[in-house]
């Protein structure tokens, strides 16, 4: 009598990817509260602080698109949710780069359109953030 054993691997998201994708929440988070900063103080520094947590943001975030576009045709049984992933990153990357064509111009003119954008892009990354690593790495699917 001969027994088989069938193992399953379990793997997470891509080391890089999960740095990635931790960063750009990290980053437009950061955003969004000096946009706060700048709104409650008016010091413009913190206007210049948020455009380049943004510029950081959408570099982490548009590397990040990349690995969910290479997840896209490698999930087998997860498409649907690689397909929101991607959708949800790509979403993100869209408006934080309105978000910093909002932020390049002069600091009052950027409130409130750039602190509501900011905040509307820090959810999103947030949203992102945990469907990645919520779903994605669980059952073998990356």
């Amino acid at each position: 009598m001969t027994a088989t054993a069938e193992r399953t691997y379990r793997s997470g998201l891509n080391p890089l990817h999960s740095l990635l994708l931790g960063g750009t929440f990290s980053l437009f988070l950061g955003a969004a509260l000096s946009d706060y900063a700048y709104s409650t103080t008016y010091f413009i520094q913190w206007s210049a602080f948020a455009s380049w947590l943004i510029a950081g943001g959408l570099v982490f975030n548009g590397l990040a698109l990349l690995f969910a576009l290479v997840g896209l045709f490698r999930a087998s049984g997860h498409r649907g949710l690689a397909f929101v992933y991607f959708g949800l990153l790509l979403v993100t990357w869209i408006l934080g780069f309105f978000n910093a064509l909002v932020h390049a111009r002069d600091a009052w003119g950027m409130m409130p359109t750039g602190f509501v954008l900011s905040i509307i892009v820090a959810v999103l990354a947030l949203a992102a953030a945990l469907l990645g690593f919520s779903r994605l790495g669980a059952g073998g699917h990356s």
